[in-house]
């Protein structure tokens, strides 16, 4: 899962959106290093990323990418899932609209900002400045995000590559999405008892 995803299942789980966001800048066990409800979201962030990686659906959508871009499927897969997150937003949160909901993560996440790595400060200056959770609607967007990534780590340079796929089979992951991500919600939801408690000001996530 990529950065949208990982905050609306936050928000359904009840966990810490700090947490979970700033999960991938963080190494090792985070006991001691952070407060128990941010441990906490970095390990619900971590026990979705097994979940995602492990699940048959997902395994089925990597399978769509020519072998050359497949062991960069799983990378291209978590921002695509974002795409049709930020697509489909209204269909699958009709109570709280996307703008709000990134203002509200925002509001929950910057506050706390200096307590946190150095490198998850930078990316939150880029997170939020650029309007990214919102802009991952547009697939320009998402090419741009794979260049980029593939610019910076020559590893995964695979990744500008991988666009193409996504071009090919874009209904095809578009109708695994429907089916994988609802099922990630549902997971998220079981573990939490009131969404709502989470904030200072009423909200409403579906269930």
């Amino acid at each position: 899962m990529n950065f949208l995803a990982h905050l609306h299942l936050a928000a359904l789980s009840k966990s810490s959106l700090l947490g979970n966001l700033m999960a991938d800048f963080v190494r090792g066990s985070p006991e001691g290093l952070f407060s128990p409800d941010i441990v906490a979201g970095i390990r619900m962030h971590r026990r979705v990323d097994s979940l995602t990686d492990k699940h048959p659906l997902v395994l089925e959508a990597c399978k769509l990418f020519r072998s050359e871009y497949r062991r960069v499927a799983p990378i291209t897969l978590d921002i695509l899932w974002d795409h049709f997150l930020s697509l489909h937003w209204g269909r699958i949160e009709k109570n709280y609209s996307l703008p709000e909901f990134v203002n509200l993560a925002r509001s929950k996440i910057e506050p706390h900002l200096e307590d946190t790595p150095e490198k998850f400060q930078e990316f939150n200056h880029y997170l939020w400045a650029q309007n990214l959770l919102i802009r991952y609607a547009d697939m320009s967007c998402i090419a741009n995000v794979l260049q980029s990534i593939a610019h910076r780590r020559p590893k995964l340079s695979a990744l500008a590559g991988s666009y193409q796929d996504i071009e090919k089979h874009y209904f095809d992951f578009e109708t695994l999405f429907w089916q994988f991500y609802p099922q990630m919600m549902e997971f998220a939801s079981n573990n939490s008892q009131s969404v709502q408690e989470m904030y200072a000001e009423p909200c409403t996530f579906p269930k």
